[in-house]
């Protein structure tokens, strides 16, 4: 244990080429890991996969619906084909994890967040936007603010293709200049709420404001 412990210590601090040289070690076969230790720690240009839960429920063309609520004058329940038919927003932008693993130049397109805020239109009295997935636990909050970002998407697709299931498909957020854990997977309703209600991981200890900064070039100033 203390070995891998230092393992993504390397990973954190020595970044590209010592998590290449932990891959080549970890690294899975094909969509097999066969030491289990992949998720572990960050190594490589890939995506780790995790859930808060034991899973979430498959969802597909005829199962999926996205409502949107709250304080808002025109609730809205949404298909995977109104979402579709909404104007699309490409980004190409790093993945980041807070626990220090980076995917470079990923290819993002969706709806714009604020988009869908405006179709609803919020009301006078909300200043927040709480985030529920359709595992049954997972949440998350942004500010209308920061929800009104250019870059924040309800992304449907990422890397050339649609958001998979393990990627928290079919539809997820993403919010392109904070950590990932502030895009929320298997997104399944959006609530517009008078304050910020802290998701998930904010009530374990994580930033409520999970800016990643300029570090990773996304964010010039993470206080706009």
């Amino acid at each position: 244990m203390l070995g891998l412990v230092v393992a993504g210590a390397a990973g954190i601090v020595g970044g590209g080429a010592i998590q290449k040289g932990l891959a080549a070690v970890l690294g899975p076969i094909g969509n097999h890991d066969p030491t289990g230790l992949v998720g572990l720690i960050p190594v490589g240009n890939t995506f780790r996969f995790y859930s808060v839960t034991t899973g979430a429920p498959r969802k597909d063309e005829k199962s999926y619906q996205l409502t949107v609520g709250g304080l808002v004058d025109t609730p809205l329940t949404l298909t995977l084909s109104d979402l579709r038919a909404m104007p699309q927003t490409m980004l190409t932008r790093d993945f980041q994890c807070v626990t220090g693993w980076r995917v470079p130049e990923v290819a993002w397109s969706g709806v714009r967040l604020s988009d869908l805020l405006d179709a609803a239109g919020a009301t006078s009295d909300a200043t927040a936007v709480r985030f529920t997935s359709f595992d049954g636990t997972y949440t998350e909050s942004l500010t209308l603010d920061q929800a009104r970002r250019d870059d924040v998407l309800v992304a449907l697709t990422m890397i050339d293709g649609p958001v998979t299931h393990d990627h928290g498909g079919p539809v997820r957020l993403f919010v392109a200049p904070m950590y990932g854990y502030k895009s929320l997977k298997w997104l399944g309703g959006i609530e517009l709420t008078r304050d910020v209600v802290p998701g998930y991981w904010e009530t374990r200890g994580y930033s409520i404001d999970g800016w990643v900064g300029a570090s990773n070039g996304r964010d010039d100033d993470p206080t706009s």
